[in-house]
């Protein structure tokens, strides 16, 4: 196709006679040294992961302070010291990094992986937390893991955690459109149906 989406692996597809973007089912194809490598590196941030994840959300909201929209508990803070110490952005952060233990987990089992981050997506669609802001996520997760790897951070070990991230936060995507249109669906059997 040629454009920005295809290389994202975006395809134009019709729904209902409309042109609507379907994602093709995105690849993570990692080799055998390449999972060993973020498997060696997870075990190294794995203790930290409590204070890994507050360091990436005040990381999420300082560089995109637009992203505390979608957290009702966030929203009107504007201190990030009261930030740094919310139980709130613990407990979130514990489970943004519960599930990339469970990603690095699942990493040998696609299918699972899949359903995992879909599962994902369509709760987000849930939150209103719209795909726009996954993307962010990952880089910031990979900004607060540099300095606990030190030298164990290297070029390629960041190019694989940016392909995993890359793959997650298509994934979700695609879970978050699917919910919304099952929900869209829905609201239209609805109306059909009441005679709206």
């Amino acid at each position: 196709m040629g454009c920005a989406l295809s290389e994202l692996g975006w395809v134009w597809g019709a729904t209902l006679g409309q042109e609507v973007a379907v994602a093709r089912e995105p690849l993570l194809d990692l080799s055998e040294q390449e999972v060993l490598l973020l498997r060696d590196s997870w075990r190294l941030i794995q203790d930290d992961i409590s204070k890994l994840g507050v360091i990436m959300f005040v990381r999420l909201f300082e560089t995109h302070p637009e992203c505390k929209d979608v957290f009702f508990l966030f929203r009107d803070v504007d201190d990030l010291q009261k930030l740094r110490t919310s139980k709130e952005l613990r407990t979130h952060g514990l489970r943004v990094m519960s599930f990339v233990e469970k990603s690095i987990a699942r990493i040998d089992h696609p299918e699972r992986l899949e359903q995992l981050a879909l599962e994902l997506g369509k709760s987000h669609y849930k939150y209103n937390a719209p795909p726009k802001y996954y993307q962010y996520v990952g880089a910031e997760f990979i900004s607060a893991v540099q300095p606990i790897l030190k030298e164990k951070w290297t070029p390629e070990v960041e190019n694989i955690w940016q392909h995993l991230f890359m793959y997650i936060s298509n994934v979700m995507q695609m879970g978050y459109q699917e919910e919304e249109r099952r929900k869209a669906e829905e609201k239209h059997r609805l109306r059909g149906h009441n005679g709206i």
